[in-house]
């Protein structure tokens, strides 16, 4: 019977933007008593050994059985920021005194650099060069009328890389190529054609409520959402990527996003021609979209700028969006980050879930975020792609406070709404109503209301998720500890105690 013990570990990340996990690989020497027992001539030494080869083969099974309970067994390097291949540490604990510490202390630091527009404007100059810097003003939604070059009986949609991954959105675009001719204008002998952008975003984050809210606000007679919902324009597709794990793809032009919001267009240009005789009176009709990567995933950054020295993106989404549309309106879906995590994990990992696994990938993302926080500024490791790619569970996605201040950096407080779930779980009506109170659109009646409060919830946790039950107590109690310092200045940022999560854990536990 061979003994064994540890040699060495090894984690690897797949680089996918939902993380599957870090996988640790344990090998394993045989220590053989064979050569030993043959040169041991007297019975009592033969007894004396299997008595201590069955006490230590007793003390290493008790060592593996209670694996989940000591911590991973590897230590991240801090620069490059992938786990790295080591011998098994004596010490496999994680001081969350020290890592509490260390977040105080550099979580307040000095704001970003805010780029001048015309280094924003220079970094993607054709997409500016689309956006006229006024629009129509006589519509409430950012519109213009661009001029449209394609080949009469041209088909407007057959390129559309937005077509071959919804099949939602295919179907509209064979429904509208129909009446496409009758939308064009005619004027000076050439054609032009209603483009419009989004009036407001719900930018974040995953797992808070967002998908939700998209339906519910879809039944409201003058906003018209794009068909999609997660285009993911203005982090990836534009820069070619769909998934980071399978690399650079075709980029998705400006003209396939504007293509999204075609249908709200052609509903707007209706109601202008139907306008049109009358004055100082504006088309109400608006169009939005939702994205839970708008927030926070500038990953694109570095992969197409990693020769630059650079600590940090040096440009945002945000700047982009502000860039054309400086008065967009935000919204922002928060939701207790300890709970989004878990509902993070139970909605992407595929197969083996467990709260045992959930509280083993917690530890090894700490230990790593630990690690790159003793030599690098907090911005940098909670914005740093190897780190996010590297972590087990996408704890840097509930570090909500440093995403909004960057995003403070180009809007204004006005015009962004910040919800916290648990509220919007609590009382759907009165929050509803503020959104659209926020958008500036008519209220709705009292019979609309509750036919949109009786709406099922949307994106609900799976059966099967439910019944695997909350996490563990002991999981609960390190990202509480880890978070709080992040939630108390989102909660002082905001003015609101409902930020600090002390409560919130028990509700919103079906999303």
């Amino acid at each position: 019977m061979d003994n064994k013990h540890c040699l060495q570990s090894s984690s690897e990340a797949d680089g996918s933007n939902h993380n599957s996990g870090t996988s640790l690989v344990i090998k394993w020497i045989s220590l053989s008593p064979l050569s030993y027992l043959r040169a041991t001539s007297t019975r009592v030494k033969v007894v004396s050994f299997l008595f201590g080869l069955t006490f230590s083969f007793f003390i290493v099974a008790s060592y593996i059985l209670t694996w989940d309970k000591r911590g991973i067994l590897i230590t991240p390097a801090p620069s490059p920021l992938r786990p790295s291949v080591v011998a098994c540490p004596t010490n496999t604990s994680l001081d969350m005194r020290s890592l509490v510490r260390n977040i105080l202390f550099k979580l307040d630091y000095t704001p970003r650099r805010v780029p001048d527009e015309r280094e924003v404007i220079g970094s993607d100059p054709q997409l500016f060069s689309a956006i006229p810097q006024r629009f129509l003003p006589q519509v409430k939604n950012p519109c213009w009328l661009a001029e449209y070059l394609s080949e009469p009986g041209a088909d407007p949609y057959g390129r559309n890389l937005f077509t071959l991954r919804s099949k939602s959105f295919k179907t509209v675009c064979d429904n509208m190529r129909t009446s496409f001719q009758g939308h064009l204008h005619h004027r000076d002998s050439k054609v032009y054609r209603l483009r419009c952008l989004p009036y407001f975003y719900i930018i974040g984050q995953p797992k808070c409520g967002t998908t939700d809210l998209f339906h519910r606000l879809r039944l409201h007679g003058e906003i018209k959402f794009t068909i999609m919902k997660e285009p993911h324009w203005w982090t990836r597709k534009r820069f070619g990527y769909i998934r980071f794990k399978d690399g650079l793809k075709a980029r998705f032009p400006l003209e396939d996003y504007l293509d999204l919001f075609d249908m709200a267009a052609h509903r707007i240009q209706e109601h202008m021609l139907a306008n049109s005789s009358t004055e100082h009176s504006k088309v109400q009709f608006i169009t939005g979209e939702a994205s839970a990567s708008t927030m926070w995933d500038n990953q694109a950054w570095s992969y197409l700028h990693g020769d630059k020295e650079e600590a940090e993106p040096l440009l945002l989404a945000q700047d982009f969006i502000h860039t054309v549309q400086p008065n967009a309106k935000i919204i922002i879906m928060l939701r207790d980050p300890v709970e989004r995590l878990y509902s993070d994990y139970l909605y992407f990992k595929v197969a083996n879930k467990s709260m045992e696994d959930f509280h083993q990938k917690v530890i090894d993302s700490l230990q790593l975020f630990q690690a790159c926080l003793l030599n690098s500024t907090l911005r940098y490791c909670v914005y740093n792609t190897d780190l996010s790619n590297a972590m087990p569970v996408r704890l840097n996605l509930g570090m909500y406070v440093v995403f909004l201040l960057d995003w403070l950096t180009v809007f204004q407080r006005d015009q962004i709404l910040i919800l916290p779930l648990e509220e919007y779980a609590a009382n759907l009506g009165e929050t509803i109503q503020k959104v659209f109170e926020f958008l500036n659109v008519g209220s709705l009646s009292k019979q609309a209301v509750a036919a949109l409060t009786r709406r099922p919830m949307s994106n609900a946790r799976r059966a099967a998720d439910r019944r695997l039950g909350p996490m563990l107590n002991a999981t609960r109690a390190l990202l509480r500890d880890f978070h709080r310092p992040f939630n108390s200045k989102l909660a002082r940022l905001l003015d609101h105690k409902a930020f600090l999560w002390t409560d919130a854990w028990q509700q919103g536990e079906g999303l």
